[in-house]
């Protein structure tokens, strides 16, 4: 059986592009049998830069309803918050102590803002650290990242490796890097990628009223109604192909190649199917949700598995220092 630890990050509801792109390739990993998925919701690394409690809480919240309206399985797998796991704090404090200064001023993490310093808190700085923590705690021996997250896992890595070193002994497994060569890159409202930052998502589990506005305001071009038109630079045209089917697809084509169809009919085909594709998901979400309890009790099942396996290496570890 594989291990493969996945965090995930608390920072509002997840939108189209996180579900297609990571939710549901992640779930779908975490369904084959010889795996076992831990996944956690990275609430403490969101203190970096959300400081308001009560916008935390719903961020992680709404994060947990999204998976397990997504059918994510608690009972196979563990979902988690990690400011539940307090001793990933102390195994943090003990790598900080491994870790040279120059491995964590040459992280990406840090570099892209040193020349705005004042905007960097020491949280920002160690957050390689943490993130390091977070993995080797549980003995993973996969991580799924994106190409910009390589770099952490090879400092995940150094450090196991310099403290295994340490002591002669294989305290730490040294996890891997599992990268999805196939993980779409999801196409937002103006056709660059879907991002919070640039404010161009679609958030499928909005009131239907409110979802319609959002997909009435995809950028397309000026062709007119009865005008023939290229699906393929089509930003609707684009997000529609990732939901239908090979039949709606191929229709949706023909209606752009022989004209008579506007862009209003294509953003409307695409409302329709978000409707109709998540109309489970968007139930269940908005369930998990308006009942805090439900969702406290199924967050509740994985971290009582997790700090099983988080006591379990921290006692060795602390064995090892002296402590």
């Amino acid at each position: 059986m594989s291990r493969i630890l996945t965090g995930i990050t608390s920072n509002n509801i997840p939108h189209l592009g996180n579900i297609l792109g990571a939710v549901l390739p992640a779930i779908e990993l975490s369904k084959q049998s010889d795996n076992e998925s831990l996944f956690f919701i990275a609430d403490l690394h969101s203190l970096i830069s959300q400081k308001d409690a009560s916008t935390r809480i719903e961020s992680v919240n709404s994060v947990a309803a999204t998976w397990l309206a997504f059918d994510f399985d608690t009972q196979k797998n563990l979902l988690y918050r990690q400011s539940r796991i307090p001793e990933v704090c102390e195994l943090t404090w003990y790598l900080n102590c491994f870790t040279p200064y120059p491995m964590l001023a040459n992280s990406h993490s840090f570099k892209d803002k040193s020349d705005r310093l004042s905007d960097v808190n020491s949280g920002l700085f160690t957050y390689p650290i943490l993130m390091a923590a977070d993995i080797i705690l549980y003995d993973a021996e996969f991580v799924p990242v994106g190409k910009d997250q390589i770099q952490h896992l090879e400092i995940t890595r150094d450090i196991a490796t310099a403290f295994n070193n340490k002591y002669q002994q294989e305290i730490f497994v040294l996890p891997q890097v599992k990268i999805d060569e196939n993980m779409m890159t999801i196409p937002g409202t103006d056709g660059q990628k879907m991002s919070k930052s640039y404010n161009n998502f679609i958030n499928i589990f909005l009131p239907e009223k409110d979802l319609l506005k959002v997909v009435k305001t995809i950028v397309t071009d000026t062709t007119q109604l009865e005008e023939p038109k290229n699906p393929d630079t089509c930003n609707v045209f684009k997000l529609y192909k990732l939901l239908a089917n090979d039949a709606q697809v191929a229709e949706m084509r023909g209606n752009y190649l022989k004209g008579g169809y506007g862009y209003g009919h294509a953003k409307t085909a695409l409302y329709e199917l978000i409707l109709t594709k998540f109309e489970k998901p968007r139930i269940r979400y908005h369930d998990l949700m308006s009942h805090p309890d439900l969702l406290e009790k199924e967050l509740q099942i994985g971290e009582a598995k997790a700090r099983k396996m988080a006591q379990k290496k921290l006692k060795q570890v602390r064995n090892v220092l002296g402590f």
